[in-house]
């Protein structure tokens, strides 16, 4: 098979910084304001220590995981991104194929440089639909009838965005979409020849999904408030599927969702830590982001009471550095890490991984 491209996630953000332009490289990694709560996301997992376990027999640790009413090989999927052409181009398709392969979920982004319909076709069952109330919520409706047309079977509502947080990096970049080239753009490209080139020549990535229905192009800008309560009633009602709520930070919003008949919540990890002494009234399924980039992370996000984990910068970092191989290399890694820190702490199933794996006197402080 030859030798892996990606030994770990270091290795893929330094492959990815070399090969892209700065701009794109800073829309990837950069983050609101001054990026303090990035960094805390991924800062806060070295604070999480774990209790390893002797002389237990450990063989072909079980890694699959079933969620809602899905069974997957591994406990992580890939979050829902924007843009993901921008990393490499086809990167939507690859995304697509290679969650298939997996057996993982993929969640497609309102913003995704493909077509909702042509990441369902690539996908198959294994694409979940982002939504993101963006603008009138007309437009958000029609993107929800095109979900059940593609027969998409899971549906995530984003709550946590009302309006676009400022980005720095991409202020002083000059990044906007639709994208623009200006002077200091042409001059960034320029000295990436290999991306912009294979890049460009395809067509400048945007946004597809709002050139159907709606005569406006994707505002990025666009308020987002549109979600309301309100709003999640009636998607309930409308949406006979899987409904996961993106964005929920607060245990009272937690047990609202739940009221309202949501079948999982999606937190961050800040949320993940309230939640873990949230009312016992809270029993549904919870999803985890923001700061995992290995197998021992997905691991430790686990124990701390997440069911599923998903994952977002690594991916698009393995892509810049090495396309299609660059992710399956990413993939692989974190397979093969889970599997090394169940035999660490003697778990040959995944579903035995919880609290009590936690070195006490360190994690409790982190819960």
């Amino acid at each position: 098979m030859g030798s892996k491209s990606i030994i770990s996630f270091e290795d893929a953000r330094a492959k990815a910084k070399r090969k892209l332009p700065r701009m794109i490289f800073d829309f990837i990694e950069g983050s609101a304001g001054r990026e303090i709560a990035s960094d805390r996301n991924s800062e806060i997992f070295n604070d999480i220590f774990l209790k390893s376990k002797v002389l237990a027999e450990i063989k072909n640790p079980k890694l699959n995981s079933k969620f809602l009413n899905y069974s997957f090989d591994f406990p992580f999927g890939i979050a829902p991104m924007g843009m993901c052409d921008l990393a490499w181009p086809g990167a939507d398709k690859n995304l697509a194929e290679t969650a298939k392969k997996f057996n993982i979920p993929l969640c497609v982004s309102t913003a995704a440089s493909s077509s909702l319909e042509d990441l369902k076709k690539w996908g198959k069952d294994q694409t979940w639909f982002q939504l993101y109330v963006n603008g009138p919520t007309q437009d958000a409706w029609a993107l929800v009838d095109r979900a059940k047309a593609a027969e998409y079977k899971t549906l995530i509502l984003t709550v946590d965005v009302p309006v676009v947080s400022r980005r720095v990096r991409d202020l002083r970049n000059g990044f906007v979409v639709p994208f623009k080239i200006g002077l200091k753009q042409f001059v960034d490209f320029s000295l990436h020849p290999h991306w912009s080139l294979s890049t460009l020549f395809k067509g400048i990535p945007e946004p597809k999904n709002f050139r159907y229905g709606s005569k406006n192009r994707f505002d990025r800008n666009a308020s987002r408030a549109g979600a309301n309560w309100e709003f999640l009633d009636a998607l309930r009602e409308k949406w006979k599927g899987n409904l996961i709520v993106k964005g929920i930070m607060d245990t009272d919003d937690a047990s609202r969702v739940q009221n309202a008949g949501v079948d999982a919540i999606w937190v961050s990890n800040h949320g993940g830590r309230q939640l873990d002494s949230s009312p016992p009234a809270l029993n549904m399924p919870i999803i985890f982001d923001s700061g995992a980039r290995n197998g021992e992370d997905v691991v430790k996000a686990l124990a701390l009471g997440a069911n599923f984990v998903m994952l977002g910068r690594p991916i698009m970092m393995a892509l810049a550095a090495s396309s299609k191989k660059g992710l399956n290399d990413y993939l692989s890694l974190l397979k093969d890490e889970i599997g090394v820190v169940m035999a660490q702490l003697g778990i040959n199933d995944l579903e035995k991984i919880s609290g009590d794996v936690l070195y006490d006197g360190i994690s409790k402080n982190i819960r």
